[in-house]
């Protein structure tokens, strides 16, 4: 029997139009596919009718299938000689894991490609208007995980604070608090504007604008949840919403002068 391979596939951020050439082919040509939870349902239209679907969920602080679990699938069904499409939500390689999943798939003989996606973190700001690098603001953009898989794989955000680039978080908003607090005490500015955008690129999109000093306030008050993006720099100034902001945070109070 012919040898089937897997292919890691970058669903985008949610909005279907935002798949690449390249993913939709892999999609519609897909025997079996195994789908990430972030994975937009709507993404699904384009298999074809015959495609097997295996749900394959990976949330924080949800139940989850195991990653053992998902590589021997995937094993298992290339062996049988299926073309099998592993959708993952952005892309494969930033926070999904796709370098783990293809050197493990490799190790066993199995056959891989890799389709790059565009992630949430540049669909976020781009959402707003905002850029990651500017000229003026920024020379640069760090991608960052606010959720490390264990203590010694925390971010140096004392160290980031003094890098004077924009900061995209994923996986940030339960441990907003810590992260603005390790911020500050890096040196970080209370006025560094900050941006946090949930679902980016969905129809149910939602976004804050705030500050840094002014972010879990913010947060829990705006009730955002994850998945989101918070993204934090100066260039957060080049949204569309961030003049209006500005100039009501310097009106005068009512019966001021």
């Amino acid at each position: 029997m012919k040898q089937g391979c897997v292919t890691l596939v970058g669903a985008g951020p949610g909005d279907p139009e935002l798949l690449t050439l390249k993913a939709l082919k892999a999609i519609e040509q897909a025997d079996v596919l195994l789908i990430d939870d972030l994975v937009n349902p709507e993404i699904l239209a384009y298999k074809a009718a015959s495609a097997r679907v295996i749900r394959v969920g990976k949330r924080g602080a949800c139940p989850s299938t195991p990653q053992d679990f998902i590589e021997r699938l995937m094993i298992a069904e290339a062996r049988a000689g299926r073309n099998v499409v592993r959708l993952k939500g952005g892309d494969p390689y930033l926070f999904g894991r796709g370098g783990e999943e293809r050197a493990h798939l490799r190790a066993h003989g199995i056959t891989v490609g890799v389709v790059p996606g565009i992630s949430s973190g540049l669909a976020a700001p781009a959402s707003l208007g905002v850029p990651l690098t500017h000229r003026h603001w920024s020379q640069g953009a760090v991608f960052v995980t606010g959720h490390g898989k264990d203590a010694a794989s925390e971010p140096n955000w004392a160290a980031l604070a003094q890098c004077k680039l924009t900061l995209v978080i994923y996986m940030g908003v339960a441990r907003c608090d810590a992260i603005q607090a390790s911020l500050l005490a890096g040196g970080a500015a209370a006025s560094t504007p900050v941006a946090v955008v949930q679902s980016a690129s969905r129809v149910g999109q939602r976004q804050l604008l705030t500050t840094l000093g002014e972010l879990p306030a913010a947060l829990r008050r705006s009730g955002l949840c994850s998945p989101s993006i918070i993204v934090i720099g100066d260039v957060v100034r080049c949204a569309d919403d961030w003049r209006e902001l500005s100039d009501l945070a310097q009106a005068p109070a009512a019966g001021g002068a």
